[in-house]
């Protein structure tokens, strides 16, 4: 039995998606493949544009035979991260024997080179490095710089690391390292619009395309072109019952938050250091909404996304202490089930077999499968995902009524 493992967002679904899973097992001749992917909340920072059964019920249809949660203080972190830990979560299956991810430039040789070389870390490198943020060049700028100073082979490719599915892939490629595992990594060629594109006019656009189309038209002709029939199906069933949700959609329980913590500070956050946890009580008094209070926070140095990742980390109450102890005692202690096919049995009971973490398939279970440290990273899983249901509940106001919000209640997918 062969299992490819892909690490995901899919925000929303698309026919780019459905591709990379056809691809996926092409490529490694798998029999399965499980999917990593974000919760209801992601890692440019932002809510996710629909909840995330509907997206692992998208995954399912199209190809994917497991999906998993990333623990959302993974999913909304750095891409180093992100990667280092949806890479440990598959690692930890004891049954994936490759990774496959896609990428601008579709070469994985190229991809692991630089990934060795920034794990490396040679002298030359550290030197340059940080001679170059001394001299007030950015971090990418001065990486850049560093990587022609210590590995010059890779100087005719150092455009690789301007596009993010690359610069994502290269993070993929460290954490192989970093775990010493042995899944083997495959990258398909990106096809169609860039990530970055708006236009819906090529047969694979951007998740960003999407989400922008839905914002302005709602579920319109356009997206049958885009999304594939069964996820379009999917979505229009949910269409203005339990989404779109929007980055705004946060404002005011952000806002409160931040208001309620004002007179502490929040060097406590990740990537909150004592300068920008000042400009959040500085500006407090201007805050509208959530991304206009990014863009008035952001500077040279800090990037919109960083940013609202750090206003996620205040508003989901993840503290910077909490995920040094998870890195410090391995990472990853569950793969949290969404869905799967019921053709995928044998893959449900290898993992059982060979997993160095519990299988969860119920929330009732975990008290009894996880330690303390376990059980923290899932009760903040389960937090994040009832403000995300509590957003719905308000903005969807008329639908069903006597609905709970109680992620116990929600059960997994059967395709």
């Amino acid at each position: 039995m062969k299992t490819v493992g892909i690490i995901a967002e899919y925000n929303p679904f698309h026919n780019g998606h459905a591709y990379h899973i056809r691809k996926a097992k092409e490529l490694a001749h798998a029999d399965y493949c499980v999917v990593v992917m974000s919760g209801d909340f992601v890692q440019r920072g932002a809510p996710a544009l629909m909840d995330k059964y509907l997206r692992a019920e998208s995954a399912l249809r199209n190809g994917a035979d497991l999906v998993l949660e990333l623990p959302v203080c993974y999913s909304i972190s750095s891409a180093e991260h992100f990667a280092r830990s949806s890479v440990a979560l598959l690692d930890k299956l004891g049954v994936v024997d490759t990774l496959c991810f896609g990428s601008e430039c579709g070469d994985i040789r190229v991809l692991t080179d630089f990934a060795q070389a920034l794990v490396d870390e040679s002298p030359v490198f550290k030197k340059t490095l940080d001679r170059e943020i001394r001299i007030g060049h950015t971090y990418p700028q001065a990486r850049n710089t560093a990587l022609e100073a210590s590995a010059p082979h890779l100087t005719s490719h150092i455009n690789v690391l301007t596009t993010p599915n690359n610069i994502l892939g290269i993070e993929y490629c460290k954490a192989l390292l970093f775990w010493k595992s042995a899944m083997e990594p495959y990258t398909v060629k990106r096809t169609g619009s860039s990530y970055h594109d708006n236009s819906l006019d090529t047969g694979y656009c951007s998740a960003i395309a999407i989400r922008e189309s839905i914002r302005h038209a709602g579920v319109s002709e356009e997206l049958t072109r885009q999304i594939p029939a069964s996820s379009l199906e999917v979505i229009k069933g949910a269409y203005g019952k339990t989404f779109p949700v929007f980055t705004d959609d946060l404002s005011l329980l952000t806002q409160y938050r931040l208001l309620s913590e004002e007179s502490d500070g929040f060097t406590d956050y990740p990537d909150i250091d004592r300068e920008l946890s000042d400009r959040i009580v500085k500006f407090l008094p201007q805050y509208r909404d959530f991304r206009s209070f990014c863009d008035l926070l952001k500077s040279k140095n800090r990037t919109y996304v960083r940013i609202s990742r750090s206003l996620l980390h205040i508003l989901l109450g993840i503290h910077r202490e909490t995920l040094l102890q998870y890195g410090q005692e391995g990472w990853i202690f569950y793969a949290r089930m969404l869905g799967f096919r019921e053709s995928a049995t044998p893959l449900l009971s290898a993992i059982k077999k060979n997993a160095g973490i519990p299988l969860l398939p119920k929330l009732a279970d975990a008290e009894k499968q996880l330690a303390k440290t376990g059980l923290s990273m899932l009760e903040k899983d389960i937090y994040a995902s009832h403000i995300y249901q509590s957003i719905v509940r308000s903005k969807f106001p008329d639908e069903d009524p006597l609905s709970e919000i109680n992620e116990y209640k929600k059960p997994i997918i059967k395709i």
